[in-house]
């Protein structure tokens, strides 16, 4: 897990002295929007827009829902990176389920953010939008990627979808993400990666009362607004996808397991259930990168085998 220093690349981990042993997330750096208008100085078009992806990643892995969900594979293409993250980040290796850089033709995806930006400085994570005709990073952060999926892209989707993002549950969405985001998205790696027992404790009881109330939450409702399939539910899942299989051993988020959890894991289900979403899951690649780049939490990088989860 390294990070670029003035377009140079370090192989370094997170510095959680400096922080008294809590891990603290980068904020993304590429902020611009693709637009259906064209308004923002991107516009929406087919073919002009590639994402840089991993399998392994939840944050990506959003990415890669909403492209299939609304039959956007014609219209943006995509790489997809090694699962194993080495000194040299996320490299464009072969392996199955990988897929090559064919638009820049880059080994590592360091060498993506250089193109963008020659002396850019901070760490080097997927997703990644790219503009072939600008030849340069539009955006690195995964929640408003799948914003500009819901919504930018719809003249050339194949596949009619709700609004994701609806204006009148916007507000309430948006307050819901923001304690998802801290206390379980971002939490089960505040928790991982924690390096001292207080910080991971803090992480770890935050984490689990969420999902003790995201549980009642879901005790007489399909989705987290009701019948209503939004972001949020989408935001939530890629996290739940990934709890049984390496949170709650490799990050030792151990108190429960989603499937001891009945509501939370008959939505989980529910959402891997619905067409073209169990297509972008990769348990091979989500299990191969973190027990086996997470050295500083697993020395051996060992891959379990297990465990068995009867998704389907």
């Amino acid at each position: 897990m390294g990070k670029l220093v003035s377009g140079v690349w370090r192989d370094v981990w997170y510095d959680t002295a400096s922080t008294h042993g809590a891990f603290v997330r980068d904020a993304s750096v590429f902020r611009h929007h693709v637009t259906a208008d064209g308004s923002s100085g991107f516009r929406a078009e087919p073919g002009r827009y590639h994402l840089y992806v991993s399998r392994a990643c939840p944050w990506a892995h959003r990415t890669l829902i909403f492209r299939a969900l609304k039959g956007l594979d014609d219209v943006i293409s995509i790489s997809v990176v090694h699962p194993h993250m080495g000194k040299h980040g996320w490299t464009f290796d072969s392996a199955p389920g990988t897929i090559p850089d064919t638009v820049n033709g880059a080994r590592a995806l360091h060498e993506i953010y250089t193109l963008a930006k020659r002396d850019y400085s901070g760490r080097v994570t997927v997703p990644v939008l790219w503009d072939r005709l600008e030849k340069t990073i539009v955006n690195n952060e995964s929640s408003e990627i799948i914003r500009m999926l819901n919504r930018e892209f719809d003249a050339f989707a194949t596949r009619e979808q709700p609004d994701f993002y609806p204006a009148d549950l916007a507000a309430e969405i948006d307050a819901l993400e923001d304690v998802v985001y801290r206390t379980v998205n971002d939490g089960v790696y505040r928790a991982g990666f924690a390096t001292s027992q207080a910080r991971y404790e803090e992480a770890f009881d935050a984490l689990f009362a969420t999902l003790d109330d995201l549980e009642r939450r879901l005790a007489g409702q399909r989705f987290l607004f009701g019948d209503r399939l939004t972001e949020a539910d989408w935001r939530l899942f890629t996290t739940l996808l990934r709890f049984d299989a390496v949170y709650y051993g490799h990050f030792k988020c151990n108190l429960r397991r989603l499937v001891d959890y009945p509501n939370l894991w008959r939505y989980a289900r529910e959402l891997y259930a619905v067409p073209g979403v169990a297509g972008t899951v990769s348990f091979d690649h989500i299990k191969q990168h973190y027990y086996g780049s997470h050295r500083a939490i697993n020395p051996t990088g060992i891959v379990p085998k297990g465990p068995l989860i009867a998704w389907d």
